[in-house]
């Protein structure tokens, strides 16, 4: 495995159940709180300034913390400027603008000043949760860095009811289509709703599930939507129609139905191939045992959905999932704090750091391949954020493994020609 390393960058005064990075600023949003429950334990999205201090080490400097009064946000997505969060069995549509610094407004004003002159910034928290209080004794109940002046302002401009459970309603996954034109969320009622954005106009409402719906996602193009949920089942729709189911076990005939349930999927890219699409899927035991089986990755075309490559991925049961910009990556998190980084052609293991946290990491997401975000990376081959209840915000890096340039491959494969020849004249003279 390459070279890792993680750093503790924050750490909040709740437990933390979301983080996103806003793709054009950088900034890290991280969510979560003690829900309606009169713990003590505050409800809030924190907005971290995430910098790169020399070569491979990171620090974090909350910039903004928004009261989300007596509702904690459970899940997020993250466009240019918006938070679609989830909050009980609402999603909530939050804009966020950043504001310059005093200092800053003051350079500005200078380099302005002087350019004139010469022509030219998986559990609900809440009712007696124990793992959140107990998250929240260790944490201590307070940052680690200081709170600056206001730097970030928040509005609220709208709000759908994503799930009507009628004894519990918690919306569980919220996602934005690629090209930002739709909204799709998925709870405990089993509903998939797909929304207009920024319209917030329903436009389906379908029962995709028996039961709670654990994780969705839209293909690029929105051709397809993809989602599991705990009866065991992973089906692709195509608009409210199911167009297929998918079947991990075909490819693993020793493992017996309902041993396994979907727990996760995303699409990805594939690097260098512009219309390649995959899909990833989590397998985890249905069942806990004593002597725990492992848990699965899949990797299915993203057009025919056939699969094309199943392997393990440890036996500490997987809690969340995500994939790289670029489709390079898989990050996981597992419920005892673990955390790894796959490469997604192989499905092999690159990174990995054992109980990174100690409790169930709640959310992870690599930094984005846009140009704020590689400048964030630096030289590191790759980067991902990780939160947990134990109200831990983690940076996890992976250096650049090493890599020969083509013409020094091209040498050595010349030099070993030119070696075999002289090696075949000597021993079978009149050779050539």
């Amino acid at each position: 495995m390459g070279k890792r390393r993680v750093s503790d960058l924050y750490r909040a005064p709740f437990p933390l159940y979301s983080v996103k990075v806003d793709p054009k600023s950088g900034l890290v949003i991280i969510a979560g709180g003690g829900g309606s429950s009169k713990t003590g334990i505050k409800n809030a999205v924190h907005f971290l300034g995430l910098q790169l201090v020399g070569e491979h080490q990171y620090s974090a400097t909350l910039l903004h913390c928004h009261d989300t009064d007596m509702r904690a946000t459970m899940n997020m997505a993250i466009t240019d400027g918006v938070i679609a969060a989830g909050q009980d069995g609402s999603c909530s549509m939050m804009r966020f603008k950043q504001r310059q610094s005093k200092e800053g407004r003051k350079a500005a004003s200078s380099e302005a000043a002087n350019s004139e002159q010469q022509g030219n910034a998986r559990r609900r928290a809440g009712k007696g949760d124990q793992a959140a209080q107990d998250g929240m004794e260790e944490a201590g109940g307070a940052s680690d860095t200081t709170d600056e002046t206001p730097q970030i302002s928040v509005e609220t401009f709208g709000e759908v009811q994503s799930d009507l459970n009628p004894q519990d309603p918690l919306q569980k996954v919220v996602r934005f289509s690629s090209d930002l034109s739709l909204i799709a969320t998925g709870g405990t009622d089993g509903h998939i709703r797909v929304w207009e954005y920024p319209s917030l106009k329903k436009k389906l409402d379908f029962k995709a599930h028996e039961g709670e719906i654990e994780d969705l996602d839209l293909s690029p193009g929105n051709e397809h939507l993809v989602s599991v949920g705990r009866d065991f089942v992973c089906s692709v729709w195509s608009g409210n129609q199911l167009a297929l189911g998918l079947r991990w076990q075909d490819t693993m005939p020793q493992v017996a139905d309902k041993a396994y349930r979907y727990m996760a999927c995303r699409f990805g890219r594939v690097e260098d191939q512009k219309d390649a699409l995959r899909l990833y899927t989590v397998q985890i035991p249905h069942k806990r045992d004593r002597k725990p089986p492992p848990c699965y990755l899949t990797k299915w075309d993203g057009k025919s959905f056939l699969p094309m490559l199943t392997a393990t991925c440890g036996r500490e049961v997987i809690s969340s999932m995500t994939v790289s910009d670029s489709g390079t990556f898989i990050g996981l998190g597992t419920v005892t704090g673990s955390v790894a980084i796959y490469i997604a052609f192989s499905l092999q293991k690159l990174y990995y750091v054992q109980e990174s946290h100690g409790i169930v990491v709640t959310d992870v997401a690599f930094l984005p391949d846009t140009s704020k975000g590689k400048a964030i990376k630096g030289s590191n081959e790759a980067a991902m954020l990780s939160v947990a209840v134990d109200s831990r915000c983690q940076l996890h890096a992976v250096r650049n493994r090493r890599s020969f340039p083509i013409w020094l491959v091209l040498c050595f494969c010349a030099v070993m020609v030119v070696a075999v020849i002289l090696l075949l004249q000597s021993l079978f003279p009149g050779f050539m």
